[in-house]
């Protein structure tokens, strides 16, 4: 692999090498004859210089010196053309562009010894001819350095755009998190304006009412422990929501107790919804097991959502819980015996919505439908990380789990 790679950079050079080669080849055979014609040492000094330039990307300046000697002789010997300068200004503009501007005076100087040499040794050329040609060669040496120069400068221009627009983008990044977090902070304030001070009130309320009841040497109604109880949970999941809020950088959930799981939890849940006077009974079939804290909590969300529906619209009715932990997936059901017919159609609410949001974002399938024997059924499949699937918790004892109590 390391050979191809390699040979894959050099084909580039070597192409280039090649090109120059039958080109300087060709102009040597229809140039006009020099003043001496060509012979081996000629066609050595012709093919030198594009050699060198299958170099000239990783050693710019060595590639250049080579084919500048290379110009240098075979102008000097006076060999027919000036095809041979070809390879110094292909040398010369890229070692130029690769920032050696200081390398561009080397063929100018071996041009103004040509010059020099050609002035000494007439031999009935025509002078003026002679300085027309060396310095037309000049301006070309020039210009491949200019050329040269002009692709750095527009590299260096184009990196410097690259990174004023990815200094740009993190900008506006840093930004939208910097207006995301002071939104989060704005909304934690406004819950906990708008929402502590009302459930504190419910909840002191409630432990009053208890309080006198059981001073009197009354039962307390089971509907009012029921408040108490839900006002608790409802500021314990309150004050957790609002320290995911605030926790700006993190965002780490912390709705419920790292000790806590789904199970654990929704066992209480169904206590309270009992005690509210909504017969509930709930079921655990497979291998129950620790799960990632966000499928943990949907199921959750997904349960409490579920029986509060029931709750509000079922009419007098009782609710089941299913709870089944497969290999790869993880099933929660929840099914209510209530008023609603088989064929009646139902609007989405806000809960629905958001139970469809939560299952959608875990990549999960969610159905809400009636049911054929009349009442309503809520299940969702979420999908179980393969991970989590191997770290199964050692079995609690129980492949199917109940908790039937009469309400």
């Amino acid at each position: 692999m390391d050979i191809q790679r390699g040979l894959r950079r050099l084909a580039p050079d070597a192409l280039l090498a090649v090109a120059v080669a039958g080109f300087v080849l060709a102009s040597a055979a229809i140039a006009p004859p020099g003043r001496t014609h060509l012979d081996l040492l000629g066609y050595v000094l012709l093919l030198a210089g594009p050699a060198a330039l299958a170099a000239c990307r990783r050693a710019p300046v060595p590639a250049l010196l080579v084919t500048t000697v290379c110009v240098l002789g075979y102008l000097l010997r006076g060999y027919p053309g000036v095809a041979a300068a070809l390879p110094v200004m292909v040398a010369l503009l890229i070692a130029v562009r690769s920032g050696h501007r200081l390398s561009a005076l080397a063929p100018v100087v071996a041009i103004v010894i040509v010059v020099v040499a050609d002035l000494t040794i007439i031999d009935g050329q025509d002078v003026r001819q002679i300085i027309e040609d060396r310095f037309l060669l000049c301006g070309w040496l020039v210009a491949s350095a200019v050329l040269g120069e002009t692709f750095r400068q527009w590299a260096a221009y184009t990196e410097q755009v690259e990174e004023r627009a990815a200094d740009a983008e993190r900008t506006r990044e840093e930004a939208a998190l910097r207006r995301a977090g002071e939104e989060r902070l704005r909304i934690a304030r406004e819950l906990h304006d708008s929402l502590t001070h009302s459930i504190s009130i419910i909840k002191v309320q409630a432990g009053v009412a208890i309080h006198l009841a059981r001073k009197r040497g009354e039962e307390a109604p089971e509907a009012l422990v029921a408040v108490q109880e839900a006002s608790t949970e409802a500021m314990r999941e309150l004050r957790a929501t609002l320290e995911i809020l605030r926790d700006v950088d993190t965002g780490a959930p912390a709705d419920a107790d790292a000790s806590d799981n789904c199970c654990d939890r929704l066992a209480s849940l169904i206590q309270r919804t009992r005690a509210a006077g909504l017969p509930t009974t709930m079921t655990i079939t497979g291998d129950e097991r620790a799960l990632p804290p966000e499928l943990d909590r949907a199921a959750y969300r997904i349960v409490q959502e579920a029986l509060t529906n029931v709750g509000k619209h079922a009419g007098p009715a009782s609710a089941t819980v299913h709870i089944d932990y497969g290999a790869h997936e993880l099933t929660v059901c929840v099914d209510d015996d209530g008023a609603a017919p088989a064929d009646a159609g139902h609007v989405p609410g806000v809960g629905l919505r958001g139970m469809r949001e939560r299952v959608t974002a875990l990549g999960g399938r969610l159905n809400a439908t009636s049911r054929p024997e009349g009442g309503f059924t809520v299940r969702a499949e979420l999908p179980v990380p393969a991970a989590s699937s191997e770290r199964a918790i050692e079995h609690r004892g129980f492949a199917d789990h109940e908790v039937k109590e009469q309400a």
